[in-house]
C-alpha cells in the first residue's frame, strides 16, 4: 500500500531530519524553509523543498502545492515579539483558512510543555491552563484553535526542552556564573526520541489526541549543569542560593507510552549526548 505524503512546515533543527527520517521509511515529504540557501538542502534530502513564511498571512511560490498532502506537521514555534500571542493566533488562523483549501486530513502539532504552570507537582496533558510565559499562552491558544476544527483532525505534541547532538549544555555553561534553581528538576526529551514518537503516531494513526512527550528521567538543574562542566573539564558552577524552594513541574508522559506502546530510546537525555 502507498504511504501517505507528509507536508513538514518548518524544516529547522527538528524538521530536517523528521524529513529525513520519513523519507528514509518511504513517505512523500514535502518540507519548508524561509531561506532560500537551504532550498537545495532539502532537495538533496529527498525532500521536495518550498519557501513558505507565516507572515502572519502563510506566503509562498505555491501554497496550494506545498499543502497537497493527507497529513501536515506544523513545527514553527511563536516567534519572539511583544505581541507574541496575537500573532501566533493570526499565523494560525491564516494557515487554517488555507487548509481549508487542501485534501490534508491530519495535522500534527509540535507544541511544548511551556503550557503548564508551575505547579510543584507531577503534571497530566489535563493539567495545561494559565502557562506562565507567553510563548506557552499562544501555544495553547493554537492547539485549541486546531482541536476544534472539523475539516481536519489533529493530533498536539507537547515536547519537553528539545537536546541531543549539538544541543548540550556544554555550549553553555561558559556564559553562566551560577546554577540558578538547582533542585528544580527539568523536562527534556532527545531528538530521536521526537522523531521516532512523530514516526509512531503517523504510523498508529493516532489523531484527535493531546500527548506530552519528556524523557522519563527528570535531572536536576545541579546535575545538568555539573555533568556538563565535567564533559568540558572546567570547575562545576557554584550553586545559587535561595531561602525558598524554586516552583516546578515534571511532565508526565504515561498516555503518549501507553497510546504507542513506547519505550524512550533515551530515557535520560543526557546521559549521553548524540
Amino acid at each position: 500500500m502507498q504511504k501517505e505524503t507528509i507536508t513538514i512546515l518548518g524544516c529547522g533543527w527538528l524538521g530536517l531530519p523528521l524529513a529525513q527520517s520519513l523519507v528514509k521509511e518511504g513517505y512523500a515529504v514535502k518540507g519548508s524553509t524561509t531561506t532560500e540557501d537551504k532550498l537545495e538542502v532539502l532537495q538533496d534530502a529527498g525532500v521536495e523543498p518550498y519557501l513558505v513564511r507565516l507572515d502572519p498571512e502563510v506566503i509562498g511560490d505555491d501554497i496550494v502545492a506545498f499543502l497537497q498532502s493527507d497529513i501536515l506537521i506544523v513545527n514553527i514555534p511563536p516567534t519572539r515579539r511583544d505581541d507574541i500571542v496575537e500573532y501566533h493566533i493570526e499565523q494560525f488562523s491564516s494557515l487554517i483558512d488555507a487548509l481549508g483549501q487542501s485534501p490534508v486530513r491530519s495535522v500534527l502539532m509540535v507544541s511544548s510543555t511551556s503550557v503548564y504552570p508551575s505547579l510543584n507537582r507531577e503534571v497530566t496533558e489535563e493539567d495545561a491552563a494559565d502557562p506562565e510565559s507567553p510563548s506557552g499562552q499562544a501555544l495553547l491558544l493554537v492547539e485549541e484553535m486546531l482541536m476544534q476544527e472539523s475539516g481536519f483532525q489533529s493530533t498536539v505534541l507537547r515536547f519537553g526542552g528539545l537536546v541531543g547532538y549539538d544541543r548540550n549544555p556544554e555550549k553553555y555553561i561558559a556564559a553562566l556564573k551560577e546554577v540558578t534553581n538547582p533542585d528544580q528538576p527539568m523536562n527534556l526529551i532527545h531528538r530521536d526520541d521526537c522523531i521516532k514518537i512523530i514516526s509512531e503516531i503517523i504510523r498508529l494513526q493516532q489523531w484527535g489526541e493531546v500527548f506530552n512527550a519528556c524523557a522519563p528521567h527528570h535531572i536536576l538543574r545541579r546535575d545538568y549543569y555539573g555533568r556538563a562542566a565535567d564533559a568540558a573539564g572546567v570547575p562545576r558552577l557554584p550553586l545559587a542560593q535561595s531561602d525558598t524552594p524554586a516552583p516546578f513541574k515534571m511532565v508526565n508522559s504515561d498516555k503518549l507510552v501507553s497510546a504507542l506502546g513506547y519505550s524512550f530510546l533515551h530515557p535520560d537525555p543526557v546521559a549521553q549526548q548524540g
